[in-house]
Formats: C-alpha cells, structure tokens, sequence
C-alpha cells in the first residue's frame, strides 16, 4: 500500500527545492539584459488533479485513488511583464517575499514530515 501523504509531502519538498533554486537564479540575474523570471507551477495542478480525480471500487473493501508521484512541477517563464527597458523581469521585492513563503512552506512541510515519521517510532517502539 502506498502512503500517499508522505508521497505528497515528498513531492512538495522536491517541488520547495526547485522553486528555492529558481528564485535564487532570478535574484542572481536581477541585472542581466533581457533575463526573464523562472517560476514554479505545482499546486494548480495539484488542485486540478484532485478536482478531476474519479475514485472508482475495485473491490468492495477499497478505494483506487491516483498515484500523486504522477503530477509533475513545470517551470514557466513569466513573460507578461518587463521592469526595465532592457527587458530584464526580475522584482527583486516579489522574489523576497516569494523566497520568505517558500521559505514558510518548506518549514511546514518539514514539521508535516517530522510529526509523520514521530508516529511511525512511537508505532514501532511500543
């Protein structure tokens, strides 16, 4: 049987990850002509999968639900906006604040991740 919880909660930390490394790419290049702004789509389609998930019986005593190791991150260039005549898009005041609630998000999933194994030794040790 698969735990999808941790599953989720592994897929969200790689997804921390990613998006941690491409706001720092975006703050390295904030003076760069013509750069623009890499950012990480994950929790819309998350959402969608969830909306769109049809949970079928396979037997009487289960429930088929959908693998989530399934939904990907996908790395989008924002090319709406441009800062600067050059056509560089970095705001380094939304890369900060979109670095502080990765940030938050991070630590969360972390005290999701330590509040699930603490379970597992308190299950395995009594």
């Amino acid at each position: 049987m698969k735990d999808l919880s941790y599953q989720l909660i592994k897929k969200s930390l790689d997804v921390s990850s990613l998006r941690q490394s491409l706001i720092a790419s975006n703050i390295a290049n904030l003076n760069t002509p013509g750069y623009k702004v890499n950012k990480v789509e994950f929790e819309k389609y998350l959402a969608e999968a969830r909306e769109g998930l049809q949970l079928t019986k396979t037997n009487p005593a289960h429930i088929a639900t959908k693998d989530i190791t399934d939904i990907q991150p996908v790395v989008e260039k924002r090319e709406t906006t441009s800062l600067r005549d050059d056509g560089n898009n970095v705001d380094l005041d939304l890369e900060m604040t979109e670095l502080a609630a990765n940030e938050i998000y991070y630590n969360t999933l972390i005290q999701l991740l330590n509040a699930r194994l603490g379970n597992l030794n308190y299950v395995i040790n009594k």
